[in-house]
């Protein structure tokens, strides 16, 4: 089962969610805002793709909070990304264990 967990309004979860059903790849979606993301399902997030790839050090939500000036541990980024889960970069596509991160039409031919 393919499992993409992003918010309904964010541009690049809505690119994705329209090449998946152009390519006829079934999904379920799992929106953040109306089911955040688990402790156990970040810690896999950022043991599988790196907490480079899983926090979006370049929006609105990153400069709001002023992380860039606080010298944060893993464990601290991680606690911010559950309690502010803007911080993630969207949409995270999980293919039976696999991970996928943002939207690239390229990378999902590779992907899926």
């Amino acid at each position: 089962m393919i499992t993409l967990y992003g918010i309904p309004n964010c541009g690049s979860v809505k690119k994705a969610k329209d090449w998946l059903k152009d390519k006829g790849i079934d999904f379920q979606e799992v929106n953040w805002k109306k089911r955040p993301i688990t402790r156990s399902e970040m810690s896999r997030f950022v043991e599988v793709k790196g907490l480079d790839v899983i926090l979006n050090r370049r929006g609105m939500t990153w400069r709001k909070l002023g992380l860039k000036d606080q010298n944060l541990s893993p464990g601290e980024l991680l606690d911010q990304l559950l309690e502010h889960q803007g911080l993630m970069k969207r949409p995270v596509i999980d293919k039976g264990g696999a991970l996928i991160v943002g939207y690239d039409a390229d990378a999902y031919e590779d992907f899926f």
